[in-house]
C-alpha cells in the first residue's frame, strides 16, 4: 500500500484529490498547515507529498526543502502561484513536478500514478551496469548519478531519463512529445512549461551550451 500527504490549507481541496487518490492500494493523510505535514511525516511513513506552497506556519517551499533533505521522498507542488520563476524555485528545491491551480483531478491522479511508476522504473535500472560517456560527462544507470568532470551530479528519476535518453543519441533532435513520453512515462498533453522547466534545471545542472533548443523542433544534446 501506498501512503501519501496531501497538504493544502484549502479543506476542499485536499477533500477533492482524496476521492481521486485514495483507493485500495493507496491510503491518504491530510494536512492543512506546514506544522501538520511535519507531523505527520515524522510519525508515518509517505511514500509521497503533494503540498500547496502558500500554506500557514511552514510553507510548501521550505517544505520541499526539509522534505527532499530529511526523508527524500518524491515530492509534487500544487499551486496558485504561475509564474515560470516559482516554478523553477518549487524544481530547483527538489519538487518532482509543479500543478498550477486550476487542475484537473484526474490529470493529479494520472500524474501521481506516473511518479509511482518512474520510482519502480528507477529502481529497476539501478541494477544495469551500463555507462553512458558525452562529452566531459557520464551517466551511470547503476548509480543513477551524472558525473561531469568527475564531479556527481544528483538527478530526479525525471531528469534521469531525459539524460539516458539524450545521452544515448546524442546529436539527435527529440521533439517535445518524445521527451515528455520519456520523462514522464504518459503521452504528451501540451505541457511546455513543464518541459522547459525541466530543461532548464537540467542546463543549470550539466552547462547551458549541453542542451540546444532547435527552434520549432525540440532539444538535442551536443556532440
Amino acid at each position: 500500500m501506498k501512503n501519501i500527504l496531501i497538504a493544502d490549507d484549502e479543506k476542499d481541496i485536499v477533500k477533492l484529490l482524496r476521492l481521486y487518490l485514495e483507493n485500495d492500494d493507496t491510503k491518504v493523510f491530510e494536512a492543512y498547515d506546514g506544522e501538520m505535514v511535519y507531523q505527520i511525516l515524522k510519525n508515518n511513513v509517505i511514500d509521497l507529498a503533494l503540498l500547496d506552497i502558500m500554506m500557514p506556519k511552514i510553507n510548501g517551499f521550505e517544505l520541499t526543502k526539509k522534505i527532499r533533505k530529511e526523508w527524500g521522498i518524491p515530492v509534487m507542488i500544487i499551486s496558485a502561484k504561475v509564474d515560470i520563476s516559482d516554478k523553477i524555485l518549487g524544481l530547483d528545491l527538489g519538487a518532482d513536478d509543479y500543478i498550477t491551480k486550476p487542475f484537473d483531478p484526474l490529470e493529479v491522479a494520472a500524474r501521481v500514478r506516473a511518479r509511482f511508476r518512474e520510482n519502480h522504473g528507477t529502481q529497476s535500472s539501478s541494477s544495469e551496469n551500463i555507462m553512458l560517456t558525452v562529452r566531459e560527462m557520464t551517466l551511470s544507470l547503476a548509480e543513477c548519478i551524472l558525473y561531469k568532470e568527475n564531479q556527481a551530479i544528483s538527478l530526479t528519476a525525471v531528469e534521469l531519463k531525459l539524460m539516458r535518453l539524450l545521452m544515448e543519441h546524442p546529436g539527435r533532435v527529440f521533439t517535445k512529445e518524445q521527451i515528455y513520453e520519456a520523462g514522464w512515462d504518459e503521452a504528451y498533453a501540451v505541457d511546455d512549461n513543464t518541459i522547459r522547466v525541466a530543461i532548464s534545471k537540467l542546463r543549470d545542472k550539466i552547462g547551458a551550451d549541453n542542451i540546444r533548443t532547435i527552434r520549432g523542433l525540440g532539444y538535442r544534446l551536443e556532440k
